[in-house]
This record gives structure tokens, C-alpha cells and sequence, in this order.
């Protein structure tokens, strides 16, 4: 066999090679939901929790605004920041496994009382969230050990946390002197800051990194307050916050 003949067949072989190689590579990018069947309904289901959790959260910020409690409005503003990010990486992942959100889990209509309700309503959804789903979420898919699932509903579920406590300080002390701890609250702006890549929700931003993802600073966004005195005409919700 000639030198000539020989370059050109190691250089066909090595091209296949490459050409087997890119397409283990995508079908292992692809990760088909058939493959992890309790995570791609695990996620289906958090998606549609976190955009209702987004749209109560407006609704309640409206209603906060429209009984003159700003910064109660501010808090549940931010919390429906929090849940849209959620959202945004839950459908990321879905999309990473081939599938769709399905939009048929999205329904219930959303129960708006008064603002004392309303802490007090979010307050056991958080903790019935945090006490009892997510634990139940993360046994369920851990043995299929689709890591990135894991991780970020796992970040979702430190939010979680983080969205009780800011809502229980207020609930716990409200529940026989609303007016005096309220009061109390609106004397001073509060500001909500929120991690781009977690969900992360602080009042206070972090020295350099996320405590829940470990991210930059740098991915922390403030939330505004709605204008002073100026309350929306109708709840401001996105169609799709994991857009």
C-alpha cells in the first residue's frame, strides 16, 4: 500500500470516528424525557406550580397596593419575580429533554382576600411546599440522577425557604396586631433583591456570592417598588414568566 493511500484512509477512518463521536455526543446532549420518565414529570408539575405561584403573587402585590401597604406589595412583587425563575429553568430543562410544558396542569383560579389572608394563606403554602413537596420531589427523582434536575430544584426549594421567612416574620406577628406590625413595616422602604440564576430572595445582597447557587453578585437584580400611590389597574402577569 502506497504512502499516499495509506494517509488517505487514516484520515476517512479518523473522519468517521469524529462522526460517531459528534453523534454520541448529541444523543447523550439530548437526554429524551422517555429516559427519565419521574423527572420530566416532576417537572411538568413545578413548572405549572411556580407560574400559578407567579400569578398569586401578582395578585396579591396588587391587592397589598390597593390597601395602602406598599412595602407588603414590594415583598409579594418580589416573590413573583422568585417563582418566574423558577419557572424559566424548570421549562429550560424540559426543553433540554425533549419535552414541552404542559399547559393543561396550569388551571385553578386564583383566591385574592384581604392582604392579613393573603401572608397568611402564602405562609402555609410555603411551608407545605417546603416541609412536605419538595422532600417528596427530590426522593422521587434522585435514582434516576438527572443531575441538573436535582440541582435546580433543589435551588428552588432553598428559595422556597428563603420566600417563608421573609413571609412568616410578617404572618406570625400580624395574626392579633396587624395594624401596630404593619405600620411598622410600611415606616420605612424595604428593597428585594433577586438572584437571576436561582431565585434567590434577600433584603439584603450578598457580600460576593449567591448563598443558595454560588453565584456572582454580579447576577442579583433589585425589584422595584410599584410608583407611590400608583397602583396597577390590573395584575401585570406575564402569559409566560419561563419565557
Amino acid at each position: 500500500m502506497s504512502k499516499k493511500r495509506y494517509r488517505s484512509m487514516i484520515r476517512l477512518i479518523t473522519a468517521l470516528l469524529m462522526v460517531q463521536m459528534m453523534s454520541m455526543t448529541s444523543q447523550a446532549h439530548a437526554q429524551p424525557a422517555e429516559s427519565y420518565p419521574r423527572t420530566t414529570e416532576a417537572l411538568q408539575k413545578r413548572y405549572a406550580e411556580e407560574i400559578m405561584a407567579h400569578r398569586k403573587y401578582m395578585a396579591y402585590s396588587k391587592q397589598a397596593c390597593e390597601e395602602e401597604y406598599r412595602n407588603i406589595a414590594h415583598l409579594f412583587k418580589s416573590l413573583a419575580a422568585s417563582e418566574a425563575i423558577h419557572a424559566r429553568n424548570f421549562k429550560k430543562i424540559l426543553s433540554d429533554l425533549g419535552a414541552k410544558p404542559d399547559p393543561s396542569l396550569i388551571s385553578g383560579k386564583i383566591a385574592v382576600g384581604s392582604t392579613s389572608h393573603n401572608l397568611k394563606h402564602a405562609a402555609n403554602v410555603e411551608r407545605d411546599e417546603i416541609d412536605r413537596e419538595y422532600p417528596a420531589i427530590l426522593a422521587s427523582i434522585r435514582p434516576e440522577n438527572h443531575q441538573e434536575a436535582i440541582t435546580f430544584i433543589d435551588y428552588a426549594w432553598q428559595a422556597e425557604k428563603q420566600h417563608r421567612k421573609q413571609i412568616v416574620k410578617i404572618e406570625k406577628a400580624a395574626v392579633r396586631w396587624f395594624g401596630i406590625i404593619v405600620n411598622r413595616i410600611e415606616g420605612k422602604d424595604t428593597t428585594y433583591h433577586i438572584c437571576n440564576v436561582c431565585g434567590s430572595t434577600l433584603k439584603e445582597k450578598p457580600a460576593k456570592t449567591c448563598p443558595i447557587c454560588k453565584s456572582d453578585v454580579s447576577h442579583y437584580r433589585s425589584i422595584a417598588h410599584w410608583p407611590l400611590k400608583i397602583c396597577p389597574r390590573y395584575v401585570e402577569i406575564e402569559e409566560d414568566p419561563g419565557d
